[in-house]
């Protein structure tokens, strides 16, 4: 297969999201509440710069289909946007916390296991039908979770907070088909910032001592341009042209560089339990996708 300019975007976006704990745990002395305050702020800030500097039309756009939509779509859009905002929001929030206060391999394997656990929602709440294949995909990543568990539950149950979060997001976005994605992203971290605000010495931030503080500033400048608005829209660029199961499946190579970073640049360790359980789910993504490509049409999603 040639890789396109397409290929290489998805490519591009997913080893920089792979790299992620690295620019995090330089923060790991902070409140979580605290970067995720900088880093929904000052991304919210690059992409209402982006939208006012080059992406008007996709603006105007989006307000003409919501002006045009039925009542009872512009509720559904309202609520679905709003939910999807609220568990973005929890995701970064409790990623970081799991990186920085638990282990990059917790991170890691919450992402591995996201987009089956995702599958599986989709069967769930959108009544999507999995083959064979894929359901013993998730059998198996079912039994990789028990593996966990046996050894560390705390752990196994954090990643599973973190992926569930994540899943119910992509889910809830699959609802909003035809908008475009950049512009509702904008839309719920500025309803995530309003819900920050009055909430953050909750959180543990604190705004005011924030911006007085040069090193978590600039550090949460890198997540949000470096790590959060430039791969997205790598992302988004490769959907435009490739099939979404082919994005799916570059999207392991996420979880794969980080679980990599865990063991050889943090110095982590793995349990002779875990190192199985490891490759008991990438046996069953391996399975699950095996299925998925083979009935996954060449064409635009």
């Amino acid at each position: 297969m040639k890789l396109s300019r397409h290929h290489l975007a998805a490519l591009a976006a997913f080893l920089i999201w792979g790299f992620f704990p690295i620019p995090l745990r330089w923060l790991a002395g902070y409140a979580s509440g605290q970067i995720l305050f900088f880093r929904v702020l000052i991304s919210l800030g690059l992409l209402l710069l982006l939208h006012g500097l080059g992406r008007r039309a996709a603006v105007q756009a989006v307000r003409r289909q919501w002006q045009a939509a039925p009542a009872a779509e512009r509720r559904r859009l309202a609520l679905t946007t709003g939910v999807g905002g609220l568990l973005l929001t929890s995701n970064w929030l409790l990623f970081i916390y799991v990186v920085n206060q638990v282990s990059v391999q917790a991170g890691s394997f919450a992402y591995l296991i996201c987009p089956i656990l995702t599958a599986l929602l989709g069967v769930v709440v959108l009544g999507e039908i999995l083959r064979l294949n894929q359901w013993l995909a998730i059998g198996l990543s079912a039994l990789s979770c028990a593996l966990l568990g046996a050894g560390e539950v705390k752990t196994l149950l954090m990643s599973l907070v973190v992926a569930s979060t994540y899943a119910a997001y992509l889910i809830s976005q699959r609802r909003l088909q035809g908008y475009d994605r950049l512009v509702l992203l904008t839309v719920q971290l500025l309803l995530a910032a309003l819900l920050i605000l009055p909430v953050a010495p909750l959180l543990g931030a604190q705004p005011l001592a924030g911006f007085q503080d040069g090193h978590l500033l600039a550090v949460t400048a890198l997540l949000s341009l470096g790590f959060t608005v430039v791969p997205l829209f790598l992302n988004l660029y490769a959907l435009n042209a490739l099939p979404s199961g082919t994005v799916g499946i570059m999207m392991y190579l996420n979880p794969l560089v980080s679980f990599a970073l865990a063991f050889l640049y943090f110095g982590e360790r793995a349990t002779t339990l875990q190192v199985v359980a490891y490759g008991v789910i990438l046996l069953s993504v391996a399975l699950y996708n095996l299925a998925f490509r083979r009935r996954t049409p060449s064409t635009n999603p």
